[in-house]
Formats: structure tokens, C-alpha cells, sequence
């Protein structure tokens, strides 16, 4: 099979993939959740759902550096990368070993677009097809249920770091979900994660404290809502940057979160 990924790389892949390394731990979860798990041959140390997986499976690194030796031994015949998760550095590398395959996910739409492309890869697999049409419909379903909610178009921001702060910009999937769920981030018209101070956030309705990458607690809290009136809220950052089958629960997820602020607000 000849394809491109969405980087517009060209690949040639075999007919049946049977060892899989997948080192982005959204679409790790994907390939679980759609009935590959047996095709797993690799995964990263971040690869955390399902749960028991990294005991069944060989883990080759991180997201950011992994032992090529050892993703060798495993005689891989697809990998599994992601622009923003993974480095160019290792893509050159795994290439190398097998046909890797990186995605870059910024809205639905790019999403769509590597949902369908896995859907061709494992043409055998009619998971994906079912998976790609529940979660349009569940889109559609929530999209409807917001659009008289007195929390659309709230403004919030979106922190993903502390010291130095940083909030979540534009061109990225955590933007997408937020323009998904009605909010103006107010940092969108800064680029990607931008380096932000505590003063910024008095434009904010809300500021959002994700749970990923850095772990936001208490404290921060504190210290955040001495520079701001903005209502401070601990958000599950899976739901927001996880790409994958997760998305149908971060359907859910949002719809609780609105019910929680039209409570509060």
C-alpha cells in the first residue's frame, strides 16, 4: 500500500501490519480501544491507558527519546509517531527501522483525516469506520447542547505550565477543544504555548489548570487568583489534548464541565 501521512511523507506498508510500535499515547489507546491490541509489539513509558498495558507490552522510551536498538529487536512493520509529540530527530531514525507514519493533529478535521487513514491501513479492522461515525454523531449531539448555555463564549485560559507560565495559544488540538466547547481563548492570538504573566489573566472569565503536562495543585491556585477575579478550574487535560477514542468521553466530559460552570457562574 502507497500512502502519505500528514506530513506528506510517503510510506509503503505491507498488506497485513502485524508488529506495531506506537509511540504517542493518545493513539496508543485508539489502537487498544479498536481491537489492535494484539498487533502491539512497542509502546512509551506515557502510554498509561489501558492501565496494565506497559506490563504486556516492550516499553521503548519516552515520547521525546527512545532506544532504537531495542525498537530493532522488536522487528516493527509500522510505527506510529506524531509531529508535536515526537521529535524530528527520532522520526529520521525509526524510518530507518520501518514505515513510520506521523501524524499532526491541530483540529477534528486533521483528526478525521488520520482516523480515515487508519481506517485504510487496517482495512480488516471495521472499528474504525463504526468508531469514525459514533463520534461524529456525538460531536453533533454536543455541539446542539451548548449552543443556548450561558457559559459559550466565556473567556478563559487555558494553563498547561507554572514558573514559567504558559497557556495554551492557537494551532493546537487543546485550542481546538476550546473553540469546540464555545470558550475565547483569550490567547489565541499568540502561537502554539506561549510564556504568559499572572497580570494577562484579568481578561479571563476563566482560567483553566490542566492536569497535564504539569501537574497544577492547590497552590497554584492560590497564587493564580491573587493576579485575577477569573474563576479558577482544575480541567482533566486528557480530555482536552487526548486525540484518539478518548474523544468520546471527553464528549461526556465537556458536557459535565458545562453543567458544573452554568452552577458556579
Amino acid at each position: 500500500m502507497e500512502l502519505q501521512d500528514q506530513i506528506q511523507r510517503k510510506l509503503t506498508l505491507i498488506s497485513e501490519l502485524n508488529r506495531i510500535v506506537s509511540l504517542v499515547p493518545s493513539q496508543t489507546e485508539m489502537l487498544v480501544d479498536l481491537g489492535l491490541e494484539s498487533k502491539i509489539v512497542g509502546v512509551t513509558k506515557f502510554c498509561i491507558h489501558p492501565k496494565n498495558l506497559r506490563n504486556k507490552k516492550a516499553v521503548v522510551g519516552g515520547t521525546k527519546k527512545v532506544d532504537f536498538q531495542k525498537i530493532k529487536a522488536l522487528k516493527p512493520d509500522f510505527i506510529l509517531c506524531n509531529k508535536e509529540e515526537n521529535t524530528a530527530e527520532m522520526v529520521l531514525g525509526l524510518e530507518k527501522i520501518a514505515p513510520t507514519y506521523v501524524s499532526d493533529i491541530n483540529t477534528l478535521q486533521d483528526f478525521m483525516v488520520f482516523s480515515n487513514a487508519l481506517g485504510r491501513i487496517f482495512a480488516s479492522n471495521p472499528n474504525f469506520l463504526k468508531f469514525n461515525i459514533a463520534l461524529k454523531e456525538k460531536i453533533s449531539v454536543f455541539r446542539k447542547s451548548i449552543q443556548n448555555t450561558t457559559i459559550s463564549h466565556k473567556k478563559v485560559a487555558y494553563l498547561i505550565w507554572a514558573k514559567p507560565y504558559m497557556a495554551v495559544g492557537n494551532t493546537n488540538f487543546i485550542d481546538e477543544m476550546l473553540r469546540l466547547n464555545g470558550f475565547e481563548n483569550i490567547f489565541s492570538d499568540k502561537e502554539r504555548y506561549p510564556v504568559i504573566t499572572l497580570q494577562e489573566l484579568q481578561k479571563a472569565d476563566y482560567v483553566f489548570l490542566s492536569s497535564e503536562p504539569f501537574p497544577f495543585i492547590e497552590k497554584h491556585a492560590l497564587e493564580i487568583q491573587k493576579h485575577t477575579n477569573a474563576k479558577i478550574v482544575f480541567v482533566d487535560g486528557e480530555m482536552f489534548s487526548w486525540f484518539g477514542t478518548r474523544l468520546l468521553l471527553a464528549m461526556d466530559y465537556f458536557t459535565d464541565l458545562h453543567q458544573k460552570l452554568n452552577k458556579t457562574f
